[in-house]
């Protein structure tokens, strides 16, 4: 609102501010010193704006920056670990297996498992009178005995047994004793005379220390290596088949025809001759031991 003071029509009118800004211009008592409106402010300047608007020119301001792009690290894969890891897999799977499968073999009869050892003769069945020529009584007798079967597998025998507990005797023995060991469950290993040293040691690798086996070498034997339990033999060639130790796993002890008998305690000495201890007091009583 503005008010005209006295002083005639020369005078300039003096102008009073309100407060209130006049139009297009600021509160500040002052009038807008050009035509058309003040300074434009915010919205109102051309291509203009506060910081993270369009700036100048419809330029972006500082909040306008590109996005930067992640930088991939490309890491190389340790093979070391993996490999040991699946290498440890692999085995324990062959443990597992090979655990399953023995397990399984072991459940098996002992007839069976012997059945599958490719060239095991089996005269308990081809030739049982060979084995017990005094119908059903496996017979003591004193001296020098003849057997069908060489090496012989059963039959009448000393009745002093050869101690089998592992032994390696390093020449013959006599085949009355070792038979009587068969009866009793053992495993005896026979191979050519003349052997290279490591074969023996081979072969004798497979029985030192082994309860119920014994080996020896054997006059005019064929094979190089020939293996009998009561009633059984396999002949081989080489001292490293695998069926050797097949053999006596599974007729060791199982081929007795006098369970629970002992091998230890029996002759020791080495010779063809059988030695007929015991026999006079033996004869004095009556009677053979067994």
């Amino acid at each position: 609102m503005s008010i005209s003071t006295q002083g005639g029509d020369n005078r300039n009118p003096s102008v009073v501010s309100t407060g209130k800004p006049a139009a297009g211009g600021k509160p500040n008592g002052k009038t807008s010193g050009k035509a058309g409106g003040g300074r434009p402010t915010g919205a109102n300047r051309p291509g203009g704006g506060k910081p993270g608007t369009a700036g100048k020119g419809g330029k972006g301001g500082k909040g306008g920056r590109k996005p930067v792009k992640p930088v991939k690290v490309t890491q190389e894969r340790n093979w070391g670990p993996i490999a040991l890891m699946v290498g440890v897999g692999v085995l324990a799977t062959a443990i597992i297996g090979y655990g399953a499968y023995a397990v399984s073999q072991e459940a098996r009869s002992w007839q069976d498992r012997a059945s599958d050892i490719t060239d095991l003769v089996n005269y308990r069945e081809s030739n049982p009178a060979a084995l017990d020529p005094m119908a059903g009584k496996q017979s003591h007798e004193w001296g020098p005995l003849e057997y069908e079967i060489q090496p012989p597998v059963g039959s009448s025998h000393n009745p002093n047994w050869q101690n089998c507990m592992g032994d390696v005797y390093d020449a013959p023995i006599a085949s009355e004793h070792a038979v009587h060991s068969m009866e009793h469950g053992a495993v005896w290993l026979t191979y050519q005379e003349g052997l290279p040293a490591d074969q023996v040691e081979t072969l004798a690798s497979k029985i030192r220390g082994n309860e119920y086996t014994m080996m020896s070498p054997f006059e005019g034997l064929e094979s190089t290596v020939s293996l009998q339990a009561w009633g059984y033999q396999l002949a081989v060639d080489d001292v490293n088949d695998p069926r050797i130790d097949e053999f006596i796993r599974a007729l060791r002890q199982n081929a007795t025809v006098e369970p629970q008998a002992t091998c230890s305690g029996g002759i020791t000495a080495t010779g063809t001759t059988p030695r007929d201890l015991g026999a006079q007091e033996q004869q004095m009583d009556g009677g053979a031991g067994s």
